[in-house]
């Protein structure tokens, strides 16, 4: 037992959706007191930093309801059950952008709002990217655009706060490192 693990002594879902559950669980916490523990609990899910063989990185823009506003993205998508990230990585690629990689890199993994849910995200880099014929089609209530941009374009949308999500600014921060280490 880690010195700061909480033990789980009842659990209850107050709320089960298509994409997420709310669990509030009673915790014994390691000073032998009790509290409360309210967490989303999410399948987890994928972002792709794509790179085609320009140099241009593929982004989608669509809207947000719990941000209110369009925003600049990397593509991503959640995990289905039992699918593999690297799986889930090639489908939403697919979906969201209309290529195929000829690569995909995983990159890293990490919790996305630790605090108050589970979500874990799995970050892949997609390269030698062709574009499908007869792409398969994005979720029926899923409205994307497609951009291309340099590194260069998309550090400054960054700048600018134009791309404000973390997953995407944690990608443009990789492939400019990225780029700094290739270039030693």
């Amino acid at each position: 037992m880690h010195k700061f693990e909480e033990i789980t002594v009842k659990s209850e879902t107050i709320f089960k959706g298509k994409m997420i559950s709310l669990q509030v669980d009673e915790v014994q916490l390691p000073n032998g007191k009790y509290s409360k523990r309210e967490m989303i609990k999410h399948p987890g899910a994928v972002a792709i930093l794509a790179i085609t063989d320009d140099k241009k990185i593929v982004l989608v823009e669509q809207y947000r309801k719990p941000a209110n506003q369009a925003l600049i993205e990397i593509p991503a998508g959640k995990l289905e059950p039992g699918e593999k990230p690297e799986l889930t990585a090639v489908r939403e690629l697919e979906e969201e952008t209309g290529y195929r990689c000829e690569k995909l890199e995983f990159i890293t993994s990490f919790y996305t709002a630790p605090g108050f849910a589970d979500e874990i995200l799995h970050i892949y880099k997609a390269t030698g990217l062709k574009k499908l014929e007869e792409p398969k089609t994005a979720d029926e209530d899923e409205f994307v655009e497609l951009m291309e941009v340099t590194l260069e374009k998309a550090v400054q949308l960054v700048t600018e706060n134009k791309i404000c999500d973390a997953k995407t600014t944690f990608a443009i921060q990789y492939a400019q490192l990225q780029e700094v280490l290739n270039a030693k």
